[in-house]
């Protein structure tokens, strides 16, 4: 496997193990650092030897969200014509389950990238959310779609309109996770449970992960491409602009309402 930048890769067994390392920006998801994500999955993916495999952060921080400074200034043209919403996609054709190991942050960008894997550990500090709203603009890459066919619509409302956040132990009563475990053990948790599916019969398993995301993909895939829509829609606004600005400059916004 190729030499990263901002991920750090191992095989334990017959998992292939993916870490986000951005520590100094919370693992911030830049277009560098989702484009060595997916290049790494898709290799993982290609290995015969390997069932499954865990994406993780460190225990402060999974994904605290997508890199703002990448986007702060962007036109809806920039962002329409920017590869980083569409590199989200390239998840979806990983054929082998993808495990999202949780802990500290996982927040907008990284919430949905979490969402994207085919379950999620966390530990007791795991927080979840969807904040975008404070910068002007909402999920975009498919965080209102996914999050709500998880959690429900009254708890996606309140998630995507007004920043609530959910504790590791509110994201198992709402189905969002699969399991909680401690910050020194949620890791190794997550890796047992991928060598245990990774142990099963493989084209079963590449069957079952098709199965089960086509019993809704349809209207998911419908739905992401018109919330894709708002999203750069929103880039034209003047409260995207100061949102992220304030966001930069550690201040409350000034919202206008244009």
């Amino acid at each position: 496997m190729k030499k990263f930048q901002f991920i750090l890769t191992e095989i334990d067994g017959n998992v292939g193990v993916i870490k986000l390392n951005r520590p100094k920006s919370y693992n911030a998801l830049s277009y560098e650092l989702l484009t060595e994500l997916m290049d790494a999955l898709t290799e993982f993916d290609q290995v015969q030897e390997i069932g499954a495999m865990v994406i993780t952060g460190n225990e402060k921080a999974f994904a605290a969200g997508a890199d703002i400074s990448d986007m702060a200034e962007a036109s809806r043209e920039d962002m329409e014509q920017s590869p980083f919403i569409p590199a989200f996609d390239r998840i979806g054709n990983i054929s082998k389950p993808v495990i999202a190991a949780v802990s500290g942050f996982c927040l907008g960008g990284g919430n949905e990238l979490a969402m994207s894997c085919d379950m999620i550990i966390a530990s007791e500090s795991a927080v979840f959310g969807q904040p975008e709203i404070n910068l002007g603009v909402i999920p975009g890459a498919g965080g209102t779609q996914r999050l709500t066919r998880i959690v429900g619509k009254q708890l996606a409302m309140e998630m995507t309109i007004n920043n609530r956040s959910l504790t590791a132990s509110e994201a198992l009563q709402y189905g969002l996770v699969n399991h909680i475990y401690p910050v020194d053990d949620y890791l190794n948790q997550a890796i047992t449970l991928a060598q245990e599916i990774a142990a099963r019969a493989p084209l079963a398993i590449k069957a079952a992960k098709e199965m089960v995301n086509q019993s809704y993909q349809v209207f998911l895939t419908q739905g992401i491409k018109e919330e894709r829509s708002k999203f750069y829609d929103l880039f034209s606004s003047q409260d995207q602009k100061e949102g992220m600005k304030a966001f930069l400059e550690k201040r409350k916004p000034d919202w206008k309402g244009n």
